[in-house]
C-alpha cells in the first residue's frame, strides 16, 4: 500500500512528505540563513545538546542507487549495505558540502567501525573532503558506574559542540532543548496511538514519514505538524488487516512497508530507531541538565545491538503487546547479524502465547532486489487472515 490519498490531501502531512522525501533543502536553506547543521551517525547522538547551541541535527542516510565509488576502495564488502551507502556520501565530499560537523555515536559495532576508518582515512588522506567528526563512546550497561562515566563522555561532546557553535552552552539553554525534544515525542506518541487503537488510521509508511521527517527540519516546526496531522487522521478511513509489528533492520524509506501493507497487513508499531524506539523515552526537567540527557539515551528500550538476548526478549513482548499485534515480521539486511541472534528466543515466547512470526534473515538492500518478498509476503498475511484475532 502506498501513501493514501486521505494522507495527501492533509496539507501538514503533504509538507512533512517533502521534508521526507527532499531531505536537505531545510539544512540547505539553515546554512543559507547562517546556521550549522551537525550531521548524526548512529541513533544516540544527543540532539538536545546540537539544540541548545542554535544548530540543526540531520541524520546522515542512505542514498538509493548511489554509485559507491569511494566506499569501495576502503571498505570491505562484508558491511551493512546501509552503512556502506551512508559511508559514500561521508567520503565523497556529499555531506562536507551540507553539513558543518559529524557526529557519530557507537549505536552499533559497524558504526564504530564507520568512524574508526574515518578517523584512519583523515590521518593518511587529510585532503579527503570529511567534514569535522566527534565520536560519542556511550557505556550502555544500567548501573550507577557507567551513569557517571557517560555525564563525564557527554561534557566532552558538550565542549566539542561548543566549539562547533562558537559559544557556550548555558545549562539553561540545554533544558529548553530537552523541553521541545519532549514535546515533539509526545506529538509522535500521539501520532502512534492512531496506529496501536482498536481501529488504526495511520498506516505503518505514512508513520515513517511522519517520524522520519523529524531528522531533517526544525523541532518545534516538526510538532507543529504532527499535531495537526493528528488532528486530520481523525476522519482517515480505518484500516482492516491483519495487525503486525515489525523488528529488525532501520527502514530509512517507506519501500519496504509498503510491500507488507500491499499484502493486506496493517503495521501497527516497530522498534527499530526511524521508528517508535526513536521517542520511546522522555527528557526528565526535574534531574540536572546532563543528567537527563545521559538517561533519556542510557535507558531508553533496548535494542539488539546493545542488549542481552533475554532482554530483547522481555522488550518486544512488551511492545506487541502495547500494539495488540497479531503476528511479527522480523526482517534483517545482510551483514546486520545482531538481531538474527534474537530471533529463536523472541519467537519461542511469542509463538508459546499464540503469535505466529515470520522471519526474512540476510536480506538484499534495497529491498527490490530480493526476488520473490512480495510473494512471500502475501502468503505469511494470507495464513494470518485465516487465524484468530487478538486484542
Amino acid at each position: 500500500m502506498s501513501i493514501r490519498e486521505c494522507a495527501l490531501r492533509s496539507q501538514a502531512f503533504a509538507a512533512l512528505k517533502d521534508v521526507y522525501d527532499h531531505r536537505e533543502t531545510v539544512a540547505a536553506r539553515w546554512r543559507t540563513d547562517g546556521g550549522k547543521v551537525v550531521g548524526e551517525l548512529g541513533c544516540d547522538v544527543p540532539d538536545e545538546f546540537i539544540l541548545a547551541a542554535g544548530m540543526l541535527p540531520v541524520r546522515v542516510y542512505a542514498e538509493v542507487g548511489k554509485p559507491l565509488v569511494e566506499t569501495d576502495k576502503y571498505l570491505e564488502y562484508a558491511f551493512d549495505p546501509v552503512v556502506r551507502a551512508q559511508f559514500e556520501k561521508i567520503v565523497d565530499g556529499t555531506y562536507d558540502r551540507q553539513i558543518d560537523a559529524l557526529a557519530i555515536s557507537n549505536s552499533t559495532d559497524v558504526i564504530i567501525r564507520i568512524y574508526l576508518y574515518l578517523r584512519e582515512l583523515c590521518r593518511v588522506e587529510p585532503e579527503k573532503p570529511v567534514p569535522p567528526v566527534e565520536f560519542i563512546d556511550w557505556l550502555f550497561t544500567r548501573n550507577r558506574l557507567h551513569q557517571v562515566r557517560n555525564e563525564q563522555t557527554l561534557e566532552l561532546f558538550r565542549q566539542t559542540v561548543e566549539r562547533w557553535a562558537g559559544r557556550a552552552i548555558t545549562d539553561e539553554e540545554i533544558a529548553a532543548a530537552g523541553a521541545i525534544c519532549n514535546e515533539n515525542r509526545q506529538a509522535l506518541r500521539e501520532m502512534a496511538a492512531l496506529r496501536r487503537c482498536a481501529q488504526p488510521r495511520i498506516t505503518g509508511s505514512e508513520a515513517l514519514v511522519i517520524i522520519g521527517s523529524a531528522f531533517f527540519m526544525e523541532r518545534s516546526a516538526h510538532t507543529a505538524l504532527v499535531r495537526q496531522v493528528v488532528a486530520d487522521a481523525q476522519s482517515w478511513p480505518v484500516l482492516h488487516g491483519p495487525r503486525v509489528f515489525f523488528t529488525g533492520s532501520n527502514q530509512e524509506d517507506t519501500a519496504l512497508y509498503e510491500q507488507i501493507e500491499a499484502a493486506g497487513a496493517v503495521i501497527v508499531g516497530e522498534d527499530h530507531d526511524w521508528g517508535d524506539r526513536w521517542y520511546d523515552r522522555d527528557y526528565n526537567p526535574e534531574s540536572s541538565p546532563v543528567r537527563a540527557v545521559v538517561d533519556r539515551y542510557m535507558l531508553r528500550e533496548f535494542s539488539s545491538k546493545k542488549a542481552f538476548v533475554s532482554q530483547r526478549v522481555a522488550a518486544l513482548d512488551r511492545e506487541v503487546d502495547a500494539s495488540t499485534a497479531q503476528a511479527v515480521v522480523f526482517y534483517t539486511n545482510i551483514y546486520e547479524e545482531a538481531a538474527s541472534w534474537d530471533y529463536p528466543s523472541q519467537k519461542k515466547s511469542l509463538e508459546s502465547r499464540g503469535i505466529p512470526t515470520a522471519c526474512f534473515a540476510k536480506m538484499a538492500w534495497p529491498a527490490h532486489r530480493n526476488e520473490g518478498l512480495e510473494g512471500r509476503f502475501r502468503a505469511f498475511v494470507s495464513t494470518l487472515k485465516g487465524g484468530a484475532s487478538r486484542g
